[in-house]
C-alpha cells in the first residue's frame, strides 16, 4: 500500500474548518500525475481527485464527502487518509490495460439499427412510435416476450454470432428457418431491414461475405408476382370501391378526410408515404395537378424533387375546400386525432394533424373492402390498377415508371404480362391488309404441276 501523504491544511476535520469557501479545490500531490483536492462548500466539503491522462489534459472527478459533518463510514464519507486511497483506485483504474472488448453480435448491430429507425419515425411523426422495422427484426431475430395472446419468440442463433465471424451458411440458415407460413412479401421486408442493419456496421463483417448471396431467396419465391391479377381493378371496380370509401367515411365520422386520401392515392398511383407529406403548394388547382413528393425508398435514403401528376376535375373539386384559405407549408391532407377520456371508454376529437404511417388506413381499410364486397383488395391494388392502367394506355414505359417514381426494370419485372398484353394489341392495330379480297362466287383454283 502507498505511504500516506500529510498535510497541515487538509488532514483533519479542525484544519479544514479554517479554509475559506470557494469553488477551486485545495490541491495536493499523492503521486506521479495524482492531485487530491477538497471543495470546500458552505454546509462541507467533498473530496476531489484530479487525474492526469496524458498530453496536457486532466480528468477531475468528485467521489465522497469529507468527515466535516458526519463520521467516516468508509464509502460515501471520507477522512482524508481514505480520500487518499479511494483516489489512487480511481487513478490505477484510469490507467490498467484495457480489458479485451468483447465480440460485437448481429443481436447488438441489430438493436442499434431499430433504436436509429425508431427514433428516425419519432422525429418524422413527432411522437414515439414503434417502426416496423423494430416489429419484424424483434420478432424473427432478437426474438420478444409474451404479449397478450401472443406467445413469446426466442431470439434465433444468428442474433449471437460474432458480426467478425459471420459467414454466408449463417444467413442461409437464419432465412430457411423463417416460418413457411410467412408471406413472402414480408419476407423480403424483413431481408431488406437485416441486409440495411448489416450494412450499418459493415466494417465489422468479414472482407468475403456476399450479404446478398447468403439472404438471397429460392428461385420459387422469386418468381412470385407482385402484381397479382386480383389485385388489378377495372374502372367499374374502382368507381364501387370509391363509392365505398364515401359511405365509410360518413359512418366512421370522418368528415371527408378519409375520401380524400382514397381518391389522391388512386388518382395519383402514388405511395402511402408519399401522399402524406404533400403540403398545400402541392396542390395546383388552376393547372388541375399535383405535385407528389419523391418517395425515400432506394439507396441514399432520400431523393429531392417532385413528381407532377395531371387529374381529373373531380379531383380539384374534391380538394378545394381543403386548400382554400391554409398555409401553403400546412400539410394537404389531414385528419383528427383523438384521446380517450378519462374514466370513460369514449373517445374525443382534439386536433388535427397529418396522416403518419400506412397502419393508420387498416381499420378503415377493412370496413371499405366489406362495404365494397371485394374482401381480397388490398390498398396497395391502387397504386398497381394506376401503373397497369397507364401501360393499356400504350404510355412509354419509362414514362409509366417516372409518373410512378420507380425505374423501368421494375415496372418490367413486376408487369411484364400487361406490357406484352399491350405491344400484341399495338401489333395488331399495325397489321396491313396484304391479301386481296376474295370475290362472292368466284373460287380461284391454283394451278398444279
Amino acid at each position: 500500500m502507498a505511504r500516506q501523504v500529510k498535510d497541515a491544511q487538509l488532514g483533519s476535520r479542525t484544519a479544514r474548518e479554517k479554509l475559506k469557501v470557494q469553488g477551486k479545490p485545495y490541491y495536493r500531490e499523492i503521486g506521479g500525475g495524482l492531485h487530491l483536492g477538497y471543495r470546500k462548500g458552505k454546509t462541507g466539503g467533498r473530496w476531489v481527485a484530479r487525474l492526469y491522462r496524458g498530453e496536457r489534459d486532466y480528468q477531475v472527478e468528485t467521489f465522497a464527502d469529507a468527515d466535516d459533518k458526519l463520521d467516516a463510514n468508509g464509502k460515501t464519507v471520507l477522512t482524508f487518509n481514505q480520500a487518499q486511497d479511494r483516489a489512487r483506485e480511481l487513478h490505477a483504474k484510469l490507467h490498467a490495460p484495457a480489458e479485451p472488448a468483447a465480440p460485437v453480435t448481429v443481436g447488438q448491430v441489430v438493436k442499434d439499427y431499430v433504436a436509429m429507425r425508431d427514433a428516425r419515425d419519432n422525429r418524422r411523426q413527432g411522437r414515439e412510435v414503434r417502426s416496423d422495422a423494430a416489429r419484424r427484426l424483434g420478432r424473427y431475430v432478437l426474438g420478444q416476450d409474451k404479449r397478450g395472446k401472443q406467445e413469446g419468440v426466442p431470439a434465433a442463433p444468428l442474433a449471437g454470432v460474432a458480426m467478425t465471424a459471420l459467414s454466408e451458411d449463417d444467413l442461409v440458415k437464419w432465412r430457411a428457418g423463417l416460418p413457411s407460413a410467412l408471406k413472402e412479401t414480408t419476407k423480403r421486408r424483413l431481408v431488406n431491414d437485416l441486409k440495411a442493419a448489416l450494412n450499418s456496421r459493415a466494417k465489422l463483417l468479414p472482407a468475403s461475405l456476399a450479404i446478398g448471396s447468403g439472404l438471397k431467396g429460392d428461385a420459387a419465391d422469386d418468381a412470385e408476382p407482385v402484381a397479382r391479377d386480383n389485385q388489378i381493378l377495372s374502372d367499374a371496380q374502382l368507381m364501387r370501391l370509391l363509392v365505398a370509401t364515401r359511405q365509410v367515411d360518413a359512418d366512421l365520422g370522418y368528415d371527408g378526410d378519409l375520401f380524400r386520401l382514397v381518391a389522391v392515392l388512386s388518382a395519383t398511383g402514388a405511395r402511402f408515404s408519399q401522399i402524406v407529406r404533400m403540403k398545400v403548394r402541392d396542390c395546383q388547382l388552376d393547372k388541375a395537378r399535383l405535385l407528389v413528393p419523391s418517395s425515400r425508398k432506394g439507396r441514399g435514403g432520400g431523393k429531392s424533387g417532385a413528381i407532377t401528376i395531371p387529374v381529373e376535375p373531380a379531383v380539384v373539386d374534391l380538394l378545394r375546400p381543403v386548400v382554400t384559405g391554409r398555409s401553403s407549408d400546412a400539410s394537404l391532407l389531414e385528419r383528427w386525432n383523438h384521446r380517450r377520456i378519462s374514466g370513460a371508454i369514449r373517445w374525443e376529437r382534439t386536433t388535427r394533424g397529418p396522416w403518419q404511417t400506412a397502419s393508420d388506413l387498416a381499420r378503415p381499410w377493412k370496413a371499405i373492402r366489406a362495404r365494397a364486397e371485394m374482401p381480397g383488395v388490398i390498398a396497395y391494388a391502387l397504386r398497381h390498377s394506376s401503373i397497369v392502367r397507364g401501360i393499356r394506355q400504350n404510355l412509354p414505359i419509362r414514362l409509366v415508371a417516372a409518373a410512378h417514381d420507380t425505374s423501368v426494370a421494375m415496372i418490367e419485372k413486376h408487369y411484364a404480362k400487361w406490357i406484352t398484353s399491350g405491344l400484341e394489341e399495338m401489333a395488331r392495330a399495325a397489321i396491313v391488309p396484304l391479301l386481296p379480297p376474295v370475290e362472292s362466287g368466284k373460287v380461284v383454283q391454283i394451278g398444279t404441276r
